[in-house]
């Protein structure tokens, strides 16, 4: 196999693409720093591609392993042809060669194995070679003490007649194929739960097409098989099974009474069973994949919430026995001082509450008031939204979501942040830091945590961990971080920056000080050439000694920065220039066309790729990314589930996308569900296809089921 052919088709990109590509994983090199500072070499490939490449590129590889160990397992065996090899080498699937592998491995011994070692076998072959035309006069033949009948040599033969069927390669591929396009999952509930009511009641005596059934379902019904409540099968018409059977079957009708009970045993003990297995694993993999791709697309939507930047925060984590924590922190969120304030029942001390959190506020000049959403929120927005009015502040608020607070706040990152804070206190921050800086404060929470998932503990947990560990080192390297106030846990997802050398890069600093460039960070122990290369580009440093160091522009890419500078005029200090930035940009401005950008290519001797990036983040110096996306909702008044009426139209900010819809805050206790057929007039097979995390949405209240409490939306353009 030519794997970089195979590759080049898979994500339809050149030969030479897929090799340099490879080579620079090979050598060490970062995906993110690969994707953002080696396009030349990659043909821009983006980042995704990237890591496809380097999926199937390891898939493929051990593909190649696992057909020479097959190849030579065979051989071993004696029973390697031509042909057969022919087939393992051209196949193109791991599931094809262990069909192959099947008949040849080695395995517990099976009543057919046994009829082989007894000397059945060539009456079995002959059979089926349509070379007898009297079965049983056939058989006596080949009796002996071992089966010292005709009846047990009959039945021997069919036993290896239902091993051949079971492990016949082009049997299992077309077996698996329809079972796929045509089959049925089906399941019901066990006896014993036949009288209880379960989450589980909707999937008794259920029945739908393999084909047609949704992801979300697929991993339900496997949770509930998981939990001893639902017994499922897999099930085909018999117009499926007889197609196969006439494979087998001889002119002979005689012969083929003998054959068909041969292939039922074959069909019902071996083959059926395990075809079931593989389509069962196809579809739970299909659908935590297809999970999977949506958690971490939610993720990503999730640490790309915009930063509240330059507000001081008064955080405030509510509850009833134990009362509301609340923290003053300061722009860099900078933890100021923490008090216990009781608003809410069974104390309902307002009075007490409102002297301290109006003391906090004067003290510490606060102007955001953030509330996490869980136990207690909607009292304590109450009285907030009350001290604020009584008071005349030029406050508002803001909820924030509290999943993976509590992980946060028992973890050894936050002990070490703060060793002295109760873990209440610590969670109290971390609600109030996540709006300051979404990002840097999830970075530190599991990501399954995070509360924008679905049937996360349903699914592959290596697969989901990698997966989304990918897609938060995606993230940080997108936006950068600025390495003067990155905490180690955001650092060590920079490209080239391990968990070790992040800590180190934070002592370094509290040792020595903020960085003034970036090539100190060559000081920092551990940090070595390799590392810078991979992590300098992804680094920022404001009021350090060179001002492109604000910017995504690589260190190796400095002087032919300043050239580009110098070529209209200006030098590098000039992008600090509010007047002067304007000019850069009209100048860079006139490059836009490839035809221009190919000339200033040549004339400067860089890539035209890297060209393209240098002017980007010069018209841009220190722009943070986020903030070109949709700014959180701030609220002033407070609203409740008996103020909402059917009809009502409000504005609300999407907390989390699931398959059968999503789910928005409206600023009171309970979040809306707009169901994905009230997402969009048009047919949509998923409701991310037209809504994302944080986007801002206009709904209209369909349905209000006060004792359940749900609210049904519809999006509104």
């Amino acid at each position: 196999m030519n794997i970089l052919e195979v590759i080049s088709k898979d994500i339809k990109a050149k030969e030479w693409q897929v090799k340099n590509t490879i080579e620079l994983l090979d050598n060490g090199n970062t995906i993110p720093f690969i994707s953002r500072y080696r396009k030349e070499a990659t043909g821009n490939l983006t980042e995704e591609d990237v890591r496809k490449i380097s999926e199937l590129y390891q898939y493929y590889t051990e593909l190649e392993k696992r057909k020479e160990s097959v190849i030579k397992s065979i051989e071993e065996q004696g029973k390697l042809t031509e042909d057969l090899k022919n087939k393992i080498l051209n196949s193109m699937k791991l599931s094809e060669v262990e069909d192959l592998y099947l008949p040849y491995k080695k395995r517990k011994k099976t009543k057919a194995d046994i009829a082989i070692e007894n000397g059945l076998e060539p009456l079995a072959q002959k059979l089926l070679l349509q070379e007898i035309t009297e079965i049983e006069k056939e058989a006596e033949k080949f009796i002996n003490d071992k089966v010292p009948s005709i009846d047990e040599v009959l039945e021997g033969v069919k036993f290896i007649i239902g091993q051949y069927f079971a492990h016949n390669e082009k049997i299992r591929k077309t077996l698996r194929n329809d079972l796929l396009r045509f089959g049925k999952i089906e399941s019901s509930k066990k006896k014993k739960f036949l009288e209880e009511k379960t989450k589980y009641d909707m999937y008794h005596e259920f029945s739908q097409e393999i084909s047609r059934i949704p992801n979300y379902r697929v991993l339900s019904i496997n949770r509930g098989e998981k939990d001893g409540v639902l017994s499922v099968k897999l099930t085909i018409e018999d117009k499926y099974i007889e197609k196969l059977y006439r494979n087998y079957l001889t002119r002979f009708p005689e012969n083929n009474k003998v054959i068909k009970v041969g292939l039922d045993y074959g069909f019902k003990n071996m083959l059926f069973p395990s075809i079931s297995n593989e389509v069962r694993n196809i579809l739970t993999q299909r659908a935590e994949e297809k999970s999977i791709e949506l958690f971490s697309k939610n993720l990503k939507e999730l640490l790309l919430t915009p930063p509240l930047k330059n507000k001081r925060v008064l955080a405030i984590d509510p509850g009833y026995r134990t009362g509301c924590k609340v923290v003053a922190l300061d722009e860099s969120g900078k933890f100021l001082e923490n008090n216990t304030i009781y608003p809410v029942p069974p104390q309902n001390d307002f009075e007490n509450a409102e002297k301290i959190v109006l003391d906090l506020i004067k003290k510490y000049n606060l102007n955001l008031i953030v509330i996490g959403n869980g136990t207690a929120s909607r009292e304590t927005q109450k009285f907030i939204v009350d001290t604020v009015k009584k008071h005349n502040l030029n406050l508002k608020y803001i909820f924030a979501d509290e999943s993976g607070a509590s992980v946060y706040s028992a973890s050894k990152l936050a002990v070490k942040e703060f060793p002295d804070l109760d873990v209440t206190v610590r969670g109290a921050i971390s609600i109030g830091r996540r709006i300051q800086d979404p990002l840097a404060e999830f970075v530190k929470i599991d990501p399954k945590s995070l509360g924008v998932g679905q049937y996360q503990h349903d699914m592959n947990q290596k697969l989901l961990k990698e997966k989304l560990e990918n897609t938060v080192e995606h993230v940080v390297n997108l936006v950068g971080v600025n390495l003067n106030t990155a905490s180690s846990a955001l650092l060590q997802y920079i490209s080239g920056i391990t968990p070790k050398l992040a800590e180190n890069i934070v002592k370094y600093r509290e040792e020595n000080g903020p960085f003034k460039s970036r090539n100190e960070l060559l000081n920092v122990k551990g940090f070595g050439p390799k590392a810078f290369e991979q992590a300098a580009g992804f680094l920022r440093i404001f009021d350090g000694e060179n001002p492109l160091e604000i910017t995504g522009i690589h260190p190796e890419s400095y002087e032919k920065t300043e050239e580009l500078l110098k070529f209209f005029g200006f030098k590098k200090e000039d992008i600090l220039d509010n007047e002067k930035l304007n000019l850069i940009r009209r100048e860079l401005d006139k490059y836009t066309t490839n035809d221009k950008i190919k000339e200033l290519s040549e004339k400067l001797d860089i890539g035209e790729y890297t060209l393209k990036d240098i002017i980007s983040e010069l018209k841009k110096p220190g722009r943070d990314l986020r903030d070109d996306l949709p700014q959180p909702l701030l609220y002033e008044d407070v609203l409740t589930l008996d103020d909402l009426k059917v009809g009502m139209i409000l504005q609300g900010r999407v907390t989390n996308i699931t398959d059968f819809g999503a789910f928005v805050d409206l600023g009171i206790k309970e979040n809306g569900l707009i169901h994905k057929s009230n997402v969009s007039d048009k047919f949509i097979r998923h409701p991310s296809e037209v809504l994302s995390i944080n986007q801002i949405v206009t709904v209209e209240i369909l349905d209000i089921d006060k004792d359940l409490k749900r609210i049904n939306l519809k999006l509104r353009s």
